[in-house]
């Protein structure tokens, strides 16, 4: 190769100095912005447009970004451009949907909130315990992208220095948790805009790099043209991708925070606007590494190597043809988005296991040992690397797609008649119906359906194949169906009831509005005491009669607005 790696004294200080830089200044950070229990779990209306777009950039990259989407444009083209455009656009849901959740639940910080608030305290627990594993599974591939990534950037062999690998995935564990433990998530809200500042860098430096350094030959362009064709994988995609992610964003909490800690409506929908659009272009840019690794013949295609080495045809490139300072860069800026990453997740894990089992009643000393009990639980997995990091976002994507759609029925209002029984067996039907198209799919054989829920077979099928394809059209019309046949059991079961037993029938009986008070676990100190009631009772009578006028904010919310 043209290229080469940096010395391993030169890699081992730079990962390590790239980590302890991220300690003293996520430290420092803590020490300063982080003074409440509030700071800690969420920071409402403190961000602007620019935190809020960093932020989002942040969440929807990680070192995994350097694997995935290489290796899909290894596919082609138009793959590619779904997948970016799938990671991108789902973004610019979120300022709608964050609209009705602060309006409903103007105290909370997280989506299970306002599911409790809605469906129950049961179908909170089964939104928060499938949400919980999604973030287990996301933190699991974070650490087996970020081993991947240093292991290409070094030239390490996993035989014969796997302890030189392992040992920076366990101290990056052990330095976000720290200052995580610490600061909470407005110092991951600091940090995050940062890192994602450093990763814009990267990859502005490595794209000058590549564009530069490595010599395409025309010739081959004509024999893979193929990749530049629509193919069965692309069109496939093009509805895989958005339900898989678009669903998934909704269980991560770490979303919901910041929808929580924009100041306004107007930085929400400005943030992910302007989110959308530079998760697109990072994504774009990364992963058109694949087609050009194919392009000047350092990727034969996938039918030519093994498996394993699809994910890292970008490292590939960069160490045939690049210089060692450019590995060295790579190196820091990979660690500094991991980092990022895996913040974002260990305070979206903390935000919800604080929120939906404790009530955030519990003393933050406590809130912080959950910190370091989920380091000590996934030390031992993430240690261990996955051959495949696409698969376990394939998994997450599945759980998701099965979940939430029925959970998402709970923001129309005129399904108000739905309650937490019907949506949390559509949650479950919905993973079953994958199993019950796993059987028609496979002709009966239940040991083939059964691995459909692991996405055994990837998101690249073989020709004339739609196990993928039809997992997920099976988990989301599942959801729904199954929440309908619920509530017709239940409208059943309550019509005999009442009929034999002369009790009301009240299935359509429209429930008291949620009480936007009875939030975060902190009812009585959220909500107002007579004094305040009677003031606002006051205040109300002089507005209809003219005499005062309050200016809302952009979100609905009034300036004068209680805080806790």
């Amino acid at each position: 190769m043209a290229g080469s790696y940096p010395s391993d004294e030169a890699s081992m200080a730079i990962i390590y100095v790239t980590l302890g830089v991220f300690l003293i200044l996520g430290l420092v950070i803590s020490y300063f912005v982080t003074k409440t229990k509030a700071d800690f779990l969420s920071a409402t209306k403190t961000a602007n447009y620019a935190v809020i777009m960093c932020n989002f950039a942040a969440q929807g990259l990680g070192a995994g970004l350097q694997l995935t989407y290489p290796e899909v444009a290894t596919y082609g083209l138009q793959p590619l451009i779904t997948y970016s455009l799938a990671a991108s656009l789902p973004l610019l849901t979120f300022p709608p949907l964050a609209a009705q959740l602060r309006k409903k639940c103007p105290e909370g910080f997280v989506l299970t909130e306002f599911i409790r608030a809605r469906f129950g305290v049961v179908a909170s627990l089964f939104l928060s315990l499938c949400s919980i594993v999604t973030l287990y599974v996301f933190m699991l591939s974070e650490m087996t992208s970020i081993y991947s990534v240093i292991q290409s950037l070094t030239g390490w062999s996993s035989e014969t220095q796997n302890v030189w690998l392992i040992m920076p995935i366990f101290t990056e564990m052990m330095v976000t948790m720290l200052y995580t433990a610490w600061g909470g998530f407005k110092t991951s809200l600091i940090t995050d805009t940062i890192q994602a500042t450093l990763f814009i860098l990267l990859v502005i430096i490595c794209t000058i790099a590549i564009g530069v350094t490595v010599e395409i030959d025309t010739s081959m362009i004509q024999q893979r043209s193929e990749l530049l064709r629509g193919s069965q994988l692309g069109w496939q995609l093009l509805y895989i991708l958005p339900v898989a992610i678009v669903f998934n964003n909704y269980f991560l909490s770490s979303y919901w925070q910041r929808c929580y800690a924009a100041k306004t409506q107007k930085d929400l929908t400005i943030g992910c606007t302007l989110a959308a659009i530079l998760i697109f272009c990072l994504t774009f840019l990364v992963g058109f590494s694949g087609l050009i690794a194919a392009w000047a013949d350092v990727y034969p295609g996938p039918d030519s190597v093994n498996e394993e080495s699809s994910s890292t045809v970008l490292f590939l490139l960069i160490n045939k043809y690049c210089p060692p300072w450019i590995s060295a860069l790579m190196l820091v800026l990979s660690v500094a988005l991991s980092c990022a990453a895996y913040d974002t997740l260990q305070t979206a894990l903390v935000a919800t296991v604080s929120n939906d089992v404790f009530r955030n009643k519990i003393n933050i000393w406590w809130i912080r040992l959950i910190l370091v009990v989920n380091a000590a639980v996934i030390a031992p997995v993430a240690t261990n690397k996955v051959n495949d990091v696409l698969i376990l976002y394939l998994i997450a994507d599945l759980v998701s797609a099965a979940v939430m759609p029925a959970m998402l029925l709970g923001f129309t209002d005129k399904l108000y008649f739905l309650n937490g029984w019907d949506v949390t067996i559509g949650g479950l039907g919905g993973i079953f119906t994958v199993f019950l198209f796993g059987l028609v799919y496979y002709d009966g054989d239940a040991k083939s359906a059964a691995a459909l829920l692991i996405i055994n077979e990837g998101l690249y099928p073989s020709e004339n194949s739609f196990e993928c394809l039809g997992t997920f059209i099976a988990a989301p019309v599942g959801s729904i169906l199954w929440t309908i046949a619920a509530f017709g059991v239940r409208v059943l079961y309550t019509y005999i009831r009442s009929r034999t037993t002369g009790s009301p029938f009240t299935v359509f009986e429209k429930t008291k509005p949620l009480d936007p008070y009875v939030v975060a676990g902190n009812e009585q100190m959220l909500r107002p005491s007579l004094g305040e009631r009677e003031a606002e009772s006051a205040s109300s009578t002089l507005r209809h009669r003219g005499g005062t006028r309050k200016e809302n904010n952009s979100d609905g919310s009034d300036d004068d607005s209680r805080k806790s």
